[in-house]
């Protein structure tokens, strides 16, 4: 097995869990960093304490877990929008993403995923230049501050079934070779790649430059191995560009339940690794 990826698992899967016993079960499973979403833990990030940020921290370090990141970072925020017309709702939207980048990084965390379909979408009328102009003016102040704080900010490519805003990785990779930042980066999502025309083998070598972080799902929305996708091309392809950051379980279909999600995903991934 890769000595350099590092497997992660999101947090809502165990959103019913007290976190720290979560935490620990992530790690005896035998994880390396738990992925949080911020909507778990509150409505808005700004009403995250410092306090309680220092104990979500410290609670992962006695666990010896580290936190890889956050996404699903605007689920349950209202009046958020990346290609708004309006400048106040985007100009809202800009500062809400430094406070991401500051909450990010007091829980130790190094990555954000952008993914927020519904807040990216483009309003009937808006060109897809104007909406891609309005959508990094948004990004900037949060990526100077992702610079200070030693945070990546990954954009992904969604299918267009979600979104009709950036639906493939040469898409994505154009968008954020648009800010000169190694703090502005690409996230590829298995689930995602799959709705693309490309094998997800070639998406994977093609996006090496600018991919700084991975998703591990299926087609089906489950997690690794409990679908059709088969993993070990997908991994061959990590190993051959050498992709040493996380691997990251994220599921939307919960039917398994947390113990037996977490632990045959990583089961599966470890076995077509080797």
């Amino acid at each position: 097995m890769s000595q350099t990826m590092k497997f992660a698992i999101c947090s809502e899967i165990f959103k019913e869990w007290d976190l720290e016993k979560a935490m620990r079960f992530i790690k005896e499973t035998g994880y390396d960093a738990i992925e949080i979403a911020p909507f778990t833990l509150a409505k808005h990030v700004t009403d995250i304490a410092p306090e309680k940020r220092r104990e979500i921290r410290e609670m992962a370090a006695r666990s010896g877990l580290a936190i890889s990141g956050i996404h699903w970072v605007l689920v349950g925020t209202e009046g958020m929008h990346l290609t708004h017309p309006d400048p106040l709702i985007r100009a809202k939207t800009a500062d809400y993403f430094v406070q991401l980048v500051d909450f990010c990084s007091d829980l130790g965390g190094q990555t954000i995923v952008v993914g927020s379909p519904k807040q990216r979408n483009l309003e009937e009328g808006i060109e897809m230049e104007q909406g891609r102009a309005w959508a990094l003016e948004v990004f900037r102040p949060s990526i100077r501050r992702a610079e200070e704080k030693g945070v990546v900010i990954c954009f992904e490519p969604l299918a267009p079934v979600e979104t009709n805003f950036i639906n493939t990785a040469e898409e994505a990779i154009r968008f954020v070779q648009e800010i000169e930042s190694e703090h502005f980066k690409v996230i590829l999502d298995v689930k995602a790649m799959s709705s693309e025309a490309k094998a997800i083998p070639d998406i994977i070598t093609g996006s090496a430059r600018y991919m700084a972080y991975f998703h591990a799902n299926d087609a089906n929305l489950k997690g690794p191995g409990f679908g059709d996708v088969d993993f070990k091309p997908i991994f061959d392809a990590l190993t051959l560009i050498g992709y040493s950051g996380y691997v990251s379980v994220e599921v939307f279909d919960f039917t398994e339940g947390p113990e037996q999600i977490a632990s045959e995903s990583l089961r599966y991934m470890k076995e077509k690794i080797n």
